[in-house]
């Protein structure tokens, strides 16, 4: 949620054959096919471009950012704005642009800095057409048009596959598996899957207790009593949900010195999890993803059965299905034919990404998009299992205080344009992976990419415009447009006495705070680590935005000077962020904090020093992580594992240790070495 409030990813479709560059509103310089342009920007520049079209073109162009992040935003003929070019890849690497012209004219581009003023604020981009012609009819050329960027020799790719009532509409392999022995990805290629794999690892749970060797209500220290006793008992239903309150085993390894290209095993996840002192929160009180829950519950199918869950797993699903290419991986030296490797895209080209871990349940499938539409039909014909199993599998969490989360076994039970969906998606190294079940239209799609900055679910929904077409309620389309309009025509304008009492800083979450500005009478909102938007006042003291789904309500003090409490409705939830004291970084002593820090759950020993007038911490596995204060004794992590550091006081106000909050990990106790 938190990143849905701060972050935007656009994907873009809709839009003949000249473009333009120039410094001003008023200059404007045609693109050509083939034709390559080289730019600086920096500031608050705004360079413009026109392309002239003929109705039902298709143009795909790319702006290669070098140093500075940039947003592409496209108009129509009318100078309506399109669409946003926005990919999460920071300040270097591609940005695709597709336009499909849906009438013939002038359709413009704009590139400017995404948020200027920042640390990087000045850089050059390339900007060049590379394709203009006819747009597809077919539904295969449509997708093969939607997949053009990554359908090269020189890139890595993805594999698709459509099916419907168990028929291959169509499948197909883009750029290549493997850039070093120019080995292209083809339908049969194996990707690991990354965590798509949860839901076969809950789909052996939702086995077993169907055959009565176990209940999802069973306490998992009945096969696991190594685990902790937080107390109250942690069910297989818990652990399936994600409402155990377990702190994850990716997080806890990064803390404790690992790397991600370390050899992971299931030893090492389980030695952690006996270690854990403390739960993030009391079991079935809240939803928080967890994919140590998904390890345990491998482990407690091998305990059961006697054999390895890969074993398991190969027996009693994939050869039944005969998901041939099909396998978990908990071998990190075991060769596999025919794989993918994964790559990450940098200022330097592509570089490979590495995965070495030796673990399975949260991860760790391979497979093809063959075979795992194979899987994706026998939810219809329950070649496999029976139908209490597949009720099991889509029955969603409840918790505690009955609410209903739309995570169900591995799962996540949802809707598209009216549709229903059941879906997952995946993302480890340079993998990125879903899966999409349309269970009323009986069609399944599956997107695999071997490239970290592919963004596999919108590839999958665009996939669903093109495939299932004529089921979509097209109506949503317009309620959204409905829904904006009516915010911009309900938007009122405050007075500038009005807006200061909303500016301020309101705590988020751990290590997350939001600060709302006035710049030019307009309300604007940043959380910690990422770029600002805008807020329309919709009412005195209610505000939204038509970007994302979001309003913020402001409650005032008793004095009604300044709002005490900013209230974030998202997604059907409610947040309340209280106003935090304004703080001056430059007051905080930082010799206070100085000294080595130990915590005996992860075995660790960071060392907190000062250096060129800020704090660090130092760990002999990591690269130092600068610190920066945000509040009173408490800092901000430049690494995502180490993401808030809230340091704690004894009595007479000496350090005594710090509190780590990372996400998936809360208040994680490190303490002070009594020799500082």
């Amino acid at each position: 949620m938190i990143a849905n409030l701060v972050k935007l990813t656009f994907c873009f479709l809709a839009s003949n054959v000249l473009f333009t560059v120039g410094v001003s509103a008023q200059e404007s310089t045609a693109l050509e096919v083939g034709k390559r342009i080289e730019k600086s920007i920096g500031g608050e520049e705004v360079h413009h471009y026109h392309l002239d079209l003929d109705k039902d073109q298709f143009v795909y162009a790319t702006l290669l950012q070098k140093g500075i992040d940039l947003i592409i935003t496209a108009f129509d003929p009318r100078g309506r704005k399109i669409q946003d070019f926005d990919s999460p890849n920071g300040i270097n690497g591609e940005e695709p642009i597709i336009l499909i012209s849906e009438s013939a004219g002038q359709y413009r581009l704009e590139v400017k800095q995404l948020e200027p003023g920042g640390e990087n604020n000045s850089g050059h981009y390339t900007l060049e057409v590379l394709h203009a012609k006819t747009a597809a009819t077919t539904r295969e050329g449509k997708v093969d048009q939607l997949m053009v960027r990554w359908d090269r020799s020189d890139s890595p790719g993805a594999s698709i596959a459509i099916v419907k009532e168990g028929k291959v509409l169509y499948q197909k392999g883009y750029g290549m598996a493997n850039l070093e022995y120019d080995i292209a990805n083809q339908p049969q290629t194996i990707f690991h899957i990354a965590s798509v794999s949860k839901q076969f690892t809950t789909f052996a749970i939702a086995m077993l207790a169907d055959q009565g060797k176990l209940s999802l209500d069973d306490d998992i220290r009945k096969y696991l009593p190594e685990v902790p006793d937080f107390g109250q008992p942690i069910t297989i239903r818990h652990l399936a949900h994600h409402t155990s309150g377990m702190r994850d085993q990716w997080n806890l390894l990064s803390m404790a010195g690992w790397r991600f290209d370390d050899v992971i095993t299931k030893e090492h996840v389980l030695k952690l999890v006996a270690d854990q002192k403390e739960l993030n929160f009391q079991p079935g009180e809240e939803y928080l993803y967890c994919n140590t829950g998904f390890t345990l519950m491998a482990e407690i199918v091998a305990r059961i059965s006697g054999k390895t869950f890969a074993e398991w797993t190969d027996e009693h699903i994939f050869q039944p299905l005969e998901m041939s290419n099909t396998l978990f991986y908990d071998d990190h030296e075991k060769i596999v034919r025919n794989r993918a490797y994964s790559y990450s895209e940098g200022a330097d080209g592509y570089k490979k990404s590495v995965l070495s871990y030796a673990n399975a349940g949260a991860t760790s499938l391979f497979t093809t998009v063959e075979d795992l539409s194979k899987w994706a039909t026998n939810f219809e014909t329950l070649e496999l299992g029976n139908q209490r199993i597949m009720d099991q599998m889509h029955t969603r969490g409840i918790l505690n205080n009955g609410d209903t989360i739309s995570y169900a076994l591995g799962q996540v039970i949802g809707t598209y344009k009216g549709l229903r969906t059941v879906s997952h998606g995946g993302a480890d190294a340079g993998y990125r992976t879903y899966l999409v079940r349309f269970p009323d239209q009986k069609t399944s799609i599956s997107v695999f990419s071997n490239l970290a900055n592919f963004s596999p679910g919108q590839i999958a929904y665009d996939i669903a415009d093109i495939y299932l077409a004529g089921n979509i309620v097209e109506e949503e389309k317009e309620e959204t447009k409905e829904k904006e309009a009516t915010i911009e025509t309900a938007a009122i304008t405050l007075t500038p006495e009005v807006l200061e009492q909303y500016v301020g800083r309101y705590r988020l979450a751990p290590g997350v705070i939001v600060t709302f500005t006035n710049k030019n009478n307009q309300l604007m909102a940043q959380a910690t680590g990422q770029t600002k938007f805008p807020l329309m006042a919709i009412s005195e003291h209610v505000f939204a935005a038509n970007q994302i789904d979001v309003k913020i309500t402001f409650q005032l003090s008793a004095d009604g000077q300044k709002a005490e409490i900013a209230t974030l409705f998202q997604d059907g939830n409610n947040i309340e962020m209280p106003r935090i004291a304004d703080f001056d970084p430059s007051l905080v002593n930082l010799e206070d904090f100085i000294g080595t820090y130990y915590s005996s759950e992860l075995r660790t020993t960071y060392e907190i020093v000062r250096k060129e007038g800020k704090l660090l911490a130092r760990h002999q596995r990591h690269p130092n992580i600068h610190l920066r204060p945000i509040h009173e004794d408490e800092f901000s992590g430049d690494q995502w594992f180490m993401g808030q550091i809230r340091f704690v006081r004894d009595k007479l106000k000496a350090v005594t240790g710090f509190k780590v909050s990372n996400g998936r990990v809360r208040n994680l106790i490190f303490t002070k070495s009594a020799d500082h």
